[in-house]
């Protein structure tokens, strides 16, 4: 298993204690599960069930292309 070394200020550090100690589990434990939870690239089985669920949710080739004149940029 490999380690990695996290700066952290204060602020930071008593979150991460905090929420640990309310989990029931090590700093490092809930990191890991942190960052596994947000580096995942897949969609939930709760999330993929509800594909096709709305049915009178608009889809963008129904809908009315409405779109907005663009914003004067400022020169540089």
């Amino acid at each position: 298993m490999s380690q990695i070394t996290l700066y952290l200020d204060d602020a930071t550090q008593a979150m991460v204690e905090q929420a640990a100690r309310a989990h029931g589990i090590s700093k490092s434990r809930w990191v890991a599960d942190i960052i596994r939870k947000y580096a995942a690239h897949e969609w939930t089985a709760d999330c993929l069930a509800l594909a096709g669920r709305f049915a009178d949710f608009p889809l963008r080739e129904e809908s009315p292309a409405v779109t907005a004149p663009d914003t004067p940029r400022l020169g540089f």
